[in-house]
């Protein structure tokens, strides 16, 4: 029996979700995908929760995607397809998480590994690595892809979905799809380690609202999103958080954040 494909730490107002397959070059399993939904559920959940960081064991490759092998046993011994025996496929619970999620990519990533980071909202890479979406050279499919056209070109994106073709993470880097790469895998976690705890010194209203007001103009286009901005942050002008923070930015002290 394999361990536990999905660990989850919660530190700090950090939740840490690791895919620990190295094995199997931490491809998505059943088992792992649904670990994976259930870690959502989870830290969406939790109000101790501020931020969240997806990273995997180390083996040079961040996630493989789907588990080919086991995809191909499960059509082979029940005719089904894989997918039909994972509670959330396309990974919506994730993408609907309030709580911002930041990428720590230890390594290559394809496929589904790439659907992953998609549904992240920063991204740190690991030099020399390489990055694609390979479904056409499986006979598999992307739709969970279209959210990259607001992170990359459409001449890149287009080139990355219909070849099949991995390309050096630099690449992807110039046009602005990772926040930061770094030289190691550790170095890779520190700095979203780093840029986690930037975040949950935020006022946590305040951080979900600013997540789901990009993520709205991203949906909706310049004009709804804005609209719905307004809408979201609403709740966040009303808190006790909004007269907290001027009220500490005047006596010069640490705001104490209470969440509402």
């Amino acid at each position: 029996m394999e361990p536990n494909p999905i660990e989850v730490s919660v530190d700090g107002g950090i939740a840490t979700v690791c895919i620990n397959r190295s094995e199997r070059k931490n491809a998505l399993s059943i088992a792992a995908a649904n670990g994976l939904t259930d870690a959502w559920e989870r830290i969406e959940a939790d109000d101790r929760v501020r931020v969240a960081i997806l990273t995997s064991a180390d083996c040079g490759v961040f996630s493989a995607g789907l588990d080919l092998k086991e995809a191909a046993e499960i059509a082979r011994q029940e005719g089904v397809d894989i997918l039909s025996k994972m509670r959330d496929p396309f990974h919506e619970t994730m993408r609907a998480c309030r709580k911002p999620i930041i990428a720590a990519m230890t390594g290559s990533l394809m496929a589904g590994g790439m659907m992953l980071t998609l549904n992240c909202d920063l991204r740190v890479g690991l030099k020399g690595t390489k990055v694609g979406i390979t479904e056409v050279k499986i006979g598999r499919g992307s739709p969970w892809a279209a959210p990259a056209l607001s992170m990359l070109p459409q001449p890149i994106l287009m080139e990355i979905v219909l070849t099949g073709d991995l390309m050096p993470i630099e690449r992807l880097h110039d046009y602005g799809f990772t926040n930061y790469l770094e030289d190691t895998p550790d170095a890779v976690r520190a700095r979203a380690r780093d840029l986690a705890t930037r975040i949950a010194r935020g006022a946590p209203l305040s951080v979900i609202a600013a997540k789901a007001s990009v993520r709205a103009t991203m949906d909706l286009g310049c004009a709804g999103g804005l609209e719905e901005g307004k809408r979201l942050h609403e709740i966040v002008y009303a808190s006790q958080d909004a007269v907290e923070g001027p009220r500490a930015f005047a006596e010069r002290r640490a705001p104490v954040w209470q969440g509402r």
